[in-house]
């Protein structure tokens, strides 16, 4: 599927696999996604603001500056995925994994999550990292990310 530079006005996917194409800069309102598997999608800027998301995957995907802001995200899974510069501000996740991806310079800014997972994933410049309250992550990750959650207590590290 090629939506590049597309609008989606009031869309719904469902029961459905997609597999390579483009969906750079798309711009959507009303998006739904059910049931969906996105397979080496370019997503880059792509505007998912609001949308309903919910049991899809993305797997070796390009999503990075693209916006979830507003969005509800329920077991959902980025695999694999570059995510750097996305935007969840104000977005709700619930049962989200995260494995093996970068997500540098996200924006958590008032964000709330629920059995919310990372694995293998790269937080370096978190934007409102503290907004990850919650988060699980194995110890080898969490110590790889100790300056972003450092910051976001308040903590100054110091040679």
């Amino acid at each position: 599927m090629d939506f590049a530079s597309s609008t989606l006005a009031n869309a719904a996917i469902e029961d459905a696999v997609i597999a390579g194409g483009s969906w750079a800069n798309v711009r959507t309102t009303g998006l739904r996604l059910r049931r969906v598997t996105f397979g080496g999608v370019r997503m880059t800027g792509a505007d998912l603001s609001s949308a309903s998301i919910r049991d899809v995957a993305f797997t070796n995907c390009r999503v990075d500056l693209a916006s979830f802001r507003f969005a509800r995200l329920e077991r959902v899974v980025f695999d694999r995925c570059k995510l750097d510069e996305i935007d969840f501000n104000g977005a709700h996740l619930q049962s989200v994994l995260f494995a093996d991806c970068t997500i540098t310079r996200a924006v958590w800014a008032e964000s709330t999550l629920a059995r919310c997972e990372m694995r293998g994933t790269d937080i370096a410049g978190a934007v409102n990292p503290e907004r990850l309250r919650g988060m699980r992550m194995p110890w080898p990750d969490a110590l790889n990310s100790v300056g972003e959650l450092a910051a976001a207590a308040g903590i100054v590290i110091v040679e």
